[in-house]
């Protein structure tokens, strides 16, 4: 029958044995394979006397005496032979199935669907960033650093109410990553005793990790000049300095620095050093 599979009949036990009491066991059996056919046939039994016989599991002559009792659970009907309760089973059976087909069949259908959206929507969320990406601005390229001859602008002197601020104060520049010593640098270390390549390390190492406006200068000629002279006045004696002589270096170091910074600020100054150790 369409709509059904033929692999499993219910069979209530209890109803089963009340109706069949008075069934012999070979009437019980031959009954029980009838409907069994009944049930795999999906609908009556169109069989000959013949073929009644076989499906009971019975000959002729067992047939024909068990017949009369076995055919009182069904009844004829157009030439065949019809079961009121195994019609009702296959017509129960065959709604369940086909309301689980379409469950499945509806589940399917949703679930491709929600395939279909999800691949739209990860296609057009990939197109619309491709897209925007495309549109974002490019970072311009900044123009270096000015040079010291760019940023050096006129003073003005004081006056009035306290004076004005530089029209344009000089803010210098880090020391570049491939610094070395000049020749004229190496001469004037030299001249004062100080290891060049071991003091040009230390000034690159120190340099190169200041931060911020501390770490520029207008002149690292002079810079270093006064590196070296501080350097120089360390190693006076027993050649590494007192402790006392190497902070008051650090000191001196970073009140430098925060000269140039009060000078790139625009702020005013106390000029403690001459102008080649301010470097």
């Amino acid at each position: 029958m369409a709509g059904r599979p033929d692999s499993w009949m219910p069979l209530y036990v209890a109803d089963y044995l009340a109706d069949t009491a008075h069934l012999t066991a070979a009437q019980s059996g031959a009954y029980l394979h009838l409907i069994m056919a009944y049930w795999r046939a999906g609908g009556p039994l169109r069989l000959t006397e013949a073929g009644l016989a076989r499906t009971a599991r019975m000959t002729p002559a067992e047939w024909a005496e068990a017949a009369p009792v076995v055919l009182e659970f069904f009844r004829l009907d157009d030439g065949a032979l019809r079961h009121g309760r195994i019609d009702h089973e296959l017509a129960e059976a065959a709604r369940l199935y086909d309301a689980r087909k379409r469950r499945t069949e509806a589940a399917t259908a949703a679930r491709a669907a929600r395939n279909v959206t999800d691949n739209v929507t990860m296609n057009v969320t990939s197109d619309v960033t491709t897209n925007v990406t495309c549109i974002q601005p490019q970072p311009q390229p900044q123009p270096p650093f000015p040079s010291e001859r760019d940023t050096q602008g006129p003073v003005l002197g004081s006056g009035g109410s306290g004076g004005k601020r530089a029209e344009r104060a000089d803010r210098g520049t880090r020391l570049p990553d491939d610094w070395l010593p000049t020749d004229e640098d190496r001469a004037f270390a030299g001249s004062l005793g100080v290891a060049v390549e071991r003091e040009a390390a230390s000034f690159r190492d120190y340099w190169h990790a200041k931060p911020g406006a501390d770490g520029r200068k207008v002149n690292w000629s002079a810079t270093w000049r006064n590196w070296v002279r501080r350097s120089s006045e360390r190693k006076q004696g027993n050649g590494t300095g007192s402790r006392a002589e190497r902070n008051g270096f650090i000191v001196h170091a970073e009140r430098l620095a925060r000269e140039d910074a009060d000078r790139a600020a625009g702020r005013s100054v106390v000029d403690f050093l001459d102008a080649e150790d301010r470097g």
